[in-house]
């Protein structure tokens, strides 16, 4: 009744057709169901042999590319494994279910199962080997087995299955091993596998150093290493009798764990490989021959829908995506969106659509650096070298990209002349109407998922109650989207916003006066005719308000009254105020100072978990 009475509020309905939309998926044929086999891998963009990489060395993958279909256009939702896997396991954008920050498990409400669930009641056999991390707690049903030791030959005899595979090799943490290993982990690999560092291809934005070279030669080694895992699989297939009863797909959860790739949403960050194979007796839902590409576009939001559609079931109605395999597939997409929010301690929001031709990245913190400081990532040799060259002023040209200290609120690239997203094309009058077009786009899109992402995670839990994030965003008048939507498109629209900034301040909503806010402190010094708002700001109930205006008079030396608003939110007991407030204080560098002791005795409470704490 709940949950009827919620939905009906955003789009009205009788009980029967609510009822209706929470009924299991049908089955769509008698004929017998094929087995499902996904090979995942950790961080990969396409930099497979199969995908024109001269300096990749994966033959199993590319065997298995000229036995299938290899996907170029296919995209992650999010540029780093959590918000990516829980739209992936749920068929939900992690902005919409309340899952985009990683780490924060929150509750997925019962409406919305693991895609795993519906296949299980369906009669197959899911295994999962053994990676979750999908932001909220594993249901009970989820799985038949998700453990280290998962796999489709525990099945009952002749049952169906979907089996899972994690291959951890290429992950950022696996990448960034010294010189004495790589030499040690090469000297194991045949001769034809190993990889010269001196040859490793560098894109533009990288600084030509030894340890850069090094970085991208580990990369590829240990995509080789996964490689090898890969053909371990499809070679236990093949043994089990099982490689003509078995549609296999390979992909990667997001972009490779380098600098603008993973936590980036530019295309190296959310441009995943994906292959799709198709034993002779399923040929007929391929939709081109062995070998051959695909250009459709594909978004991990698509994933759930395709799996249970090739099961020969329809999709549940709160599936936000559209199956592109199978005998439900559906039109093929225009476009495809995607959404970067907080990771570890990095407090970032931005959103992203493409199209055929045009990728669009919107900044909602255009104030903070390129390269945030991510404790996690800083000990790669990439961003060490990046840090160490930026600090001698040795960066120039498209090498310092990564290092500007802040970022344009708009970016624009034409996918089919700028591979390597070089030339922001944002401000060129030329592609005013393709830019007007994603902007729209997107903000439509934010507005129909019901992006919570937008909201500050402390006011994201208070909101929430006793509800799932889910299911409050879709009470109007609990979540009005379209006002915070159009409250966070203030940032970075420059002085001409101002009278539209001050009357933001007043709204009732403390989602819309945060981006208020955030939007003055993206302007600097042409905020300063809102100071008043600013100092008015530190008062609100909201903390996130309070912290965000703490930040913004701190940039006008008004600190004396802003950091005792910082050091009180550091005391709070809520974690995820804690959190804005210590993020505050790095960006604020010296300014911040006189409030270490208060830092301090903040990272030793028990409130705040471990990743915060670092």
């Amino acid at each position: 009744l709940l949950r009827y009475t919620i939905a009906s509020r955003t789009s009205p309905m009788t009980r029967r057709e609510f009822t209706a939309s929470l009924a299991l998926p049908v089955r769509a044929q008698s004929a017998p169901r094929p087995n499902i086999l996904w090979i995942t891998c950790e961080d990969l963009s396409t930099v497979l042999g199969c995908y024109g990489e001269a300096y990749a060395a994966t033959p199993n993958l590319d065997r298995l590319a000229a036995q299938g279909l290899r996907y170029t256009n296919a995209y992650a939702t999010a540029p780093v494994c959590s918000p990516a896997r829980s739209c992936l396991i749920t068929g939900v954008w992690a902005n919409s279910l309340g899952t985009a920050n990683l780490r924060n498990i929150v509750s997925k409400p019962g409406s919305v199962p693991c895609f795993s669930e519906l296949l299980r009641q369906a009669g197959y056999y899911t295994s999962n080997n053994e990676k979750e991390d999908y932001n909220f707690e594993r249901p009970p049903g989820c799985w038949d087995e998700s453990s280290n030791q998962a796999h489709w030959r525990k099945r009952a005899s002749a049952q169906p299955f979907f089996s899972v595979f994690n291959l951890m090799a290429t992950h950022q943490g696996q990448v960034r091993y010294s010189r004495t290993e790589f030499e040690r982990i090469s000297a194991a690999l045949p001769e034809a596998l190993r990889h010269d560092p001196a040859r490793a291809p560098l894109p533009p934005y990288y600084p030509d150093t030894p340890d850069v070279h090094l970085n991208l030669a580990i990369l590829h080694t240990q995509v080789t290493r996964m490689d090898q895992q890969a053909g371990d699989l499809l070679r236990q297939l093949e043994a089990d009798g099982l490689a003509e009863d078995t549609i296999v797909f390979f992909f990667a959860d997001n972009g490779t764990g380098l600098p603008r790739g993973k936590r980036f949403l530019n295309e190296p960050g959310i441009h995943v490989p994906l292959i799709v194979r198709f034993p002779a007796k399923c040929r007929h839902w391929s939709p081109a021959p062995p070998g051959s590409s695909v250009d459709r576009l594909v978004s991990f939001v698509d994933f759930a829908p395709t799996v249970l559609s090739l099961a020969g079931l329809s999709a549940p109605r709160h599936m936000q995506g559209v199956a592109f395999l199978g005998p439900h597939a559906g039109p093929p997409r225009r476009e495809i969106c995607a959404s970067r929010d907080r990771v570890d301690e990095e407090i970032e929001i931005s959103r992203s659509i493409l199209d055929g031709r045009y990728h669009y990245i919107r900044h909602y913190h255009p104030h903070r650096p390129v390269l945030q400081h991510g404790t996690y990532s800083e000990v790669g040799h990439i961003r060490k070298e990046l840090r160490r060259l930026h600090a001698e002023g040795k960066l120039s040209g498209h090498t310092r990209l990564l290092m500007e200290d802040t970022k344009p609120p708009e970016e624009l690239y034409d996918r089919h002349t700028d591979p390597h997203q070089l030339r922001n094309l944002a401000s060129d009058p030329a592609h005013r109407a393709a830019l007007d077009s994603l902007r729209a786009r997107l903000r439509r899109w934010m507005i129909d998922i019901r992006d919570t992402g937008l909201l500050p995670e402390p006011d994201l839990l208070r909101r929430s109650g006793s509800l799932t994030p889910y299911e409050m965003a879709r009470d109007p008048l609990t979540f009005p989207i379209q006002r915070i939507v159009d409250a966070a498109g203030l940032v970075g629209r420059g002085p001409f916003a101002l009278p539209d900034i001050r009357q933001a301040f007043s709204d009732r909503d403390p989602a819309v006066r945060y981006w208020a806010v955030i939007a003055a402190t993206a302007l600097g010094s042409a905020a300063g005719s809102v100071q008043p708002e600013l100092s008015k700001a530190l008062e609100d109930r909201a903390p996130a308000v309070r912290i965000a205006a703490a930040e913004a008079l701190c940039r006008f030396n008004e600190t004396p009254r802003a950091l005792p608003i910082l050091a009180k939110a550091l005391a709070d007991s809520d974690a995820s105020v804690q959190l804005l407030a210590a993020n505050t204080l790095w960006h604020l560098g010296a300014t911040a100072k006189p409030l270490t002791g208060a830092l301090k005795a903040a990272l030793a409470t028990k409130t705040t978990p471990e990743y915060q704490r670092t």
